[in-house]
């Protein structure tokens, strides 16, 4: 098992968790952290390569002007405003 240096800080922070009772160790509240660090990873990485896609697609397609861009977000605001009122 590796060994964890902790800011005074974070360590403070993981012992209050622990203290609150959500934790039942220190090793615990890594785990979690470790776990939401993977999560936000794999998010970035997903976000990355649509970035990448959408880029592709415009190099394939052509880029939109401002003013097609400024009237397609017209439009999704229009639909979305359109349905919060149909709930």
């Amino acid at each position: 098992m590796p060994n964890v240096s902790l800011t005074p800080e974070l360590e403070g922070f993981a012992e209050r968790c622990v203290a609150s009772g959500r934790y039942g160790n220190v090793s615990e509240v890594m785990r979690a952290a470790l776990r939401l660090l993977e999560q936000q990873e794999a998010r970035r990485v997903a976000f990355t390569e649509m970035l990448e896609r959408v880029e592709r697609e415009a190099d394939e397609k052509g880029w939109l002007t401002a003013d097609e861009v400024d009237a397609e977000l017209g439009e999704v605001i229009a639909r979305a405003k359109s349905a919060r009122k149909g709930r």
